[in-house]
């Protein structure tokens, strides 16, 4: 059919669409499609939904979207059905020129997971192009002395349709003189050669019109025309014969400019001019070719001209013609046949097709971060590609398909160590030498709440003054949090717990973003020595983490009770009522006076004085005992007569406490000479007179916890020595140990746990033992850490383990503040038996030395009586220093 044949017929315009889809095959991750070239945009190629089982909806939620290499976005997906569709006229002719194979390769990309396919879509040629020559006619001369047979080479006409739509063959007029031969090269191009069929006569006719038709084999056929014009000559009768009618060569591409490619040669059996032979190109030589290459019209040599690319072209047909001189001249044609071998001169090409914005850390090996394809246009082992990542870090690349990666986790990651990661993917090729190229993307680490919040210390230790004012600030926690954002947010709790019956949150609050506890009340150092609060530290992550801490609470006494009488006992409204004989001597003593304090320490030491008055001069009584004694001898004449005096009882506290008593003292004969037999110390303490059945209690009491006390002193020095170093010297304290440096030293042991404060001066340290019944009372020494001023106090504490475990606190306890606050007692400040406060302080018996000096001796077993009583009713007693115990 005619190019210039109408594509209308009937009035209408009737459009020939050949559409052929040929397959479609999902091996290997991949899809194929054929679809006829010039279809019109919207034509569907295929359904990629439904070849990658997908529904509509799920198209849209995972964002499917078409990656074409090519510039030009040939194809789109229609969301709402999931067809693959043209959306711009494909060319195939401007596609892959005349390219028998014709493809398209796309990239189907999806999220949520991260995931793609590769598409080919094979171009199918369409017979849309008829034949066409480059002149509208061809001018040829031909001498009369051409034999029958002699072949002349015409001009090709050009198709750019490929396979059964190219070029088929050609047809001459029908004429007297002259054949049509179709010579097909081995590239499959067709060329038209003109045969003389008869001898020719230039006499009879000396030029000749021919219509020369080109038909290429598409239904229908296409075809083209061209006059040819044939004029003939005499003379010249022999053409240039080339020794080798197809020569073939090879090239290095980037052949450097002026490399010989080859040498043809030709011969002329005529003589003279007729004989004389010139080398050039046929003039239907391509122009590409031309730009190229160069023959020496004398020698027959073929050079380079411009660059030779391998990438562009891998061979050449070149048709390089001998003419002779004669008139007319008379050509021989030669097949020069070029093949480009491939150098190693593309460095391959790296394409991050898709990048994860950021990555969990909590994310799988095996995680898909990026899409990364890569591309190299040599050929064969220079086309072969390897891509390599920056080494250490925890990812991989793994093959998708040819060219393909997927670059994914190797390891697990941890953003509070590292929050991002600089990635390097170098693709370098298998050439000699290699080539290589890189890209550079940075991979962030997005946040998971996998850390719980930390505690600034271990555990906090606070001290408050007793009567504090409730919502007065008592300490403050502070933890932090590694992670980010709401992960990092900390807030602040108090656990729940009992303290003496009471919730803990009757007793503190606290502010849950600063951290800062207070009180909810007024505390009392004799109700309640020391307490615990367990702070829990939350993150607003999803799900949230936690963390914990104790704080130990330190209620410190102060002097906020005055001192009581408790011997003799006497009703508040009356007065005490003293008998002396006129025969006593100075220094009688009458009777004893005994107070007790419910505070500690200082504030629970007692003074004891008489009131300035008229009588005062008559009486002494002991500072320190309570001991009231004459101070005179009397007269008889005195017998009878009364004395008034007020007695002063004041503390150490500052400001001191006191509290006074009248007393009466009656001089009568009835009355015994000799010292008020109060609790003559004599006679043994069970079998005094009148002795109460709580006496008796008390003394059993008194010696099973002298038993247990004792086995609980052996078996700590025991398990001390035990674990000492070899370091600390004897007289050092065991639990002190090699852990200096530390806040608290712990045993891992369920029947004894020590937990020593050792930052500055030793606070507290708590024996934890094995658990008790629940409610029970626990009696724990607390001595000071001064070596030459402790206290042994035995006090009624609460339980202050969650476990009802034994707890036995030292706490610090200093005998003087300062020696600006209160001045050290005086030397004489000596304590007999029967001088300690206490019910059962009118014992008389060997003095104790107080103070600033050591004390000679252990305690009796009356003075540890004593020193329960007074625990019992919520005091304190001072018994010898644990050093003289050991």
């Amino acid at each position: 059919m005619d190019s210039a044949q109408t594509k209308y017929s009937g009035g209408g315009r009737l459009w020939r669409v050949y559409f052929y889809l040929a397959w479609v095959s999902c091996a290997s991750a991949q899809l194929s499609y054929s679809v006829s070239e010039e279809l019109n945009p919207g034509s569907v190629v295929g359904n990629i939904a439904k070849d990658l089982t997908l529904t509509a909806q799920r198209i849209v939620q995972r964002r499917l979207r078409v990656v074409s290499e090519s510039s030009v976005q040939y194809f789109e997906v229609k969301q709402t059905t999931g067809d693959l569709i043209i959306k711009q006229k494909i060319d195939r002719e401007n596609l892959c020129d005349l390219s028998s194979a014709c493809s398209l390769h796309l990239q189907i990309l999806m999220d949520d997971p991260l995931e793609i396919h590769r598409v080919v879509v094979n171009v199918l040629d369409v017979n849309d192009n008829a034949p066409q020559f480059s002149t509208t006619n061809i001018s040829l001369e031909i001498s009369e002395a051409a034999a029958p047979g002699t072949q002349f080479r015409l001009e090709s006409a050009h198709d750019p349709d490929v396979g059964t739509n190219s070029l088929r063959t050609y047809h001459l007029a029908s004429n007297d003189f002259f054949t049509l031969n179709v010579e097909t090269k081995s590239d499959g191009r067709k060329f038209p050669e003109l045969v003389v069929d008869k001898a020719l006569d230039r006499e009879r006719q000396a030029s000749f019109r021919l219509l020369l038709t080109a038909v290429d084999g598409g239904q229908p056929e296409k075809s083209g025309s061209t006059l040819l014009l044939i004029d003939i000559l005499d003379v010249n009768d022999n053409a240039p014969v080339f020794d080798e009618p197809v020569k073939k060569v090879t090239l290095l591409e980037n052949a450097a400019l002026g490399t010989l490619v080859t040498k043809v040669n030709a011969t002329d059996a005529d003589s003279g001019s007729n004989g004389d032979i010139s080398y050039l190109f046929s003039k239907y030589t391509p122009q590409h070719v031309l730009n190229l290459f160069t023959v020496d019209s004398k020698s027959g040599e073929i050079r380079v001209k411009g660059v030779v690319d391998y990438e562009e072209m891998n061979a050449y047909h070149i048709t390089v013609q001998a003419r002779d001189g004669g008139s007319p001249a008379m050509e021989g044609s030669c097949n020069v046949i070029v093949t480009i071998t491939d150098v190693n001169d593309n460095a391959p090409e790296v394409k991050l097709v898709s990048l994860t914005e950021s990555i969990r850390e909590d994310s799988a090996p095996g995680t898909a971060i990026a899409f990364i394809n890569t591309r190299d246009p040599d050929p064969g082992l220079n086309g072969n590609v390897k891509l390599t990542i920056t080494p250490g870090l925890p990812f991989k690349l793994m093959s998708t398909f040819d060219m393909s990666y997927r670059l994914v986790t190797a390891g697990n990651l941890d953003r509070e160590t590292v929050p991002e990661y600089s990635v390097i993917i170098k693709a370098t090729d298998a050439g000699s030498p290699p080539l290589s190229s890189q890209i550079n993307f940075v991979v962030k680490v997005s946040d998971v709440n996998d850390n719980a919040p930390t505690f600034s210390q271990p555990s906090y230790s606070v001290d408050i003054s007793e009567n504090n004012a409730p919502s007065s600030p008592i300490a403050v926690v502070s933890a932090t949090d590694p992670d980010l954002g709401e992960n990092a947010h900390v807030s602040y709790s108090i656990l729940t717990s009992m303290v003496q019956g009471s919730p803990i949150s009757s007793y503190v609050y606290i502010n849950p973003k600063s951290g800062h506890i207070y009180s909810m009340r007024s505390l009392d150092h004799e109700q309640l020595k020391a307490f615990r609060i367990e702070v829990q530290a939350e993150d607003a992550g999803v799900p949230p983490r936690t963390s914990n801490v104790t704080v130990h609470v330190f209620v410190v006494d102060v002097n906020d009770n005055a001192p009581v009488i408790v011997h003799p006992s006497y009703s508040k409204d009356k007065r005490l009522e003293f008998t002396v004989a006129p025969s006593a001597s100075p220094g009688h003593l009458i009777n004893k006076l005994v107070a007790v304090d419910a505070d500690s320490g200082h504030n629970a030491w007692l003074f004891y004085s008489i009131a300035p008055g008229p009588n005062a001069g008559m009486f002494r009584i002991g500072a320190h005992t309570g001991d009231l004694r004459t101070a005179r001898k009397w007269d008889e004449e005195e017998s009878g007569s009364t004395y008034d005096i007020v007695v002063m009882i004041q503390d150490n506290g500052d400001p001191p406490k006191s509290t006074s008593v009248n007393v009466t003292i009656t001089v009568d004969e009835k009355a015994p000479a000799n010292d008020a037999p109060i609790i003559p110390h004599h006679i043994p303490f069970y079998q005094r007179n009148g002795m109460p059945d709580i006496t008796l209690y008390l003394i059993i009491s008194l010696a099973c916890v002298s038993a247990v006390s004792f086995i609980t002193f052996v078996v700590l020095m025991v398990r001390c020595l035990r674990h000492r170093g070899p370091g600390l010297g004897g007289s050092e304290c065991c639990c002190y140990g090699h852990h200096r440096s530390s806040r608290y030293h712990q045993r891992p042991s369920k029947d004894l746990h020590l937990q020593l404060n050792t930052d500055g001066p030793i606070r507290y340290m708590e024996v934890v033992g094995g658990p008790q019944e629940p409610h029970t009372r626990t009696y724990r020494p607390c001595y000071s850490t001064i070596s030459s001023r402790s206290d042994f106090v035995f006090m009624k504490s609460p339980m202050l383990s969650h476990n009802n475990t034994l707890n036995m606190t030292l706490s610090k306890k200093y005998l003087m503040n300062s020696a600006s606050e209160q001045k050290p007692p005086n030397n004489d400040w000596r304590f007999t038996q029967g001088q300690r406060p206490g019910p059962s302080g009118a014992t008389g018996g060997p003095e104790v030395a107080m103070g600033t000096g050591p004390w000679p001796q252990p305690p009796t077993e009356a003075e540890q009586l004593q020193a329960l009583m007074a625990a019992a009713n919520g005091g304190s007693y001072t018994l010898s220093p644990l050093s003289s115990l050991l």
